[in-house]
């Protein structure tokens, strides 16, 4: 190759990292990679801190985060809802995000203790939602919808069975599960900060008429 072609070929690679560099600098999420679906939310119908159904349908079109907790928990579960409150707070009043806070212990949290819980935590339930169900459900849930803890644990006798996990789910305004985080880890609550502001970022898409 003579010596200008080895120019002009030096003179696109270099333009093509320009442009690259350039656009990672300038463009806001140039460099991030669309969250790709893991799993779909299946039908479900909980009961809410006010004694309302709250089903799949209610949510869709919401972008929302999914946890699992108990209210007499001694342990992880009021530095998760701690945790959680900081993607709370980023994201309070915006009508397109919710949190929901499923109980994995429905005998003891009715929908008046959660009540009482959300109350203490001073969060608005219109936007953060505490859900008791059928423990059967609730576990199904967990681990084949929103997939935060392994369906392998899936006892025979649901009365001996418990879940218990940090993990919480992000999903999308389709209902797509897209990542898993890590609720005790301030990297990982960064992280999901991020995805939630992207996924808000996506504008809905038009339902269509039947």
């Amino acid at each position: 190759m003579s010596k200008k072609g080895i120019f002009y070929v030096l003179f696109f690679v270099l333009l093509a990292v320009g442009f690259y560099l350039a656009s990672s600098y300038f463009i806001p999420g140039f460099n991030d990679r669309k969250l790709e679906p893991i799993s779909k939310v299946g039908p479900f119908n909980f009961t809410d801190q006010d004694g309302k159904p709250v089903t799949n349908k209610d949510v869709l079109g919401k972008v929302y985060i999914t946890e699992y907790f108990f209210t007499t928990c001694p342990g992880i579960c009021p530095m998760m809802n701690e945790n959680m409150k900081q993607v709370y707070e980023k994201y309070k009043g915006n009508p397109d995000f919710l949190i929901l806070s499923h109980t994995c212990d429905p005998k003891t949290d009715s929908a008046a203790k959660l009540k009482r819980y959300a109350d203490s935590m001073g969060v608005d339930t219109k936007q953060w939602i505490f859900l008791t169900g059928r423990k059967d459900s609730l576990y199904n849930m967990a681990r084949l919808s929103y997939t935060i803890d392994d369906p392998a644990n899936n006892l025979t006798n649901i009365e001996d069975d418990f879940l218990h996990t940090q993990f919480w789910a992000l999903v999308d305004r389709k209902g797509n599960v897209l990542k898993i985080y890590d609720g005790l880890k301030q990297k990982e609550i960064n992280r999901l900060i991020k995805d939630i502001k992207k996924e808000l970022e996506e504008k809905p898409q038009p339902t269509a008429k039947l």
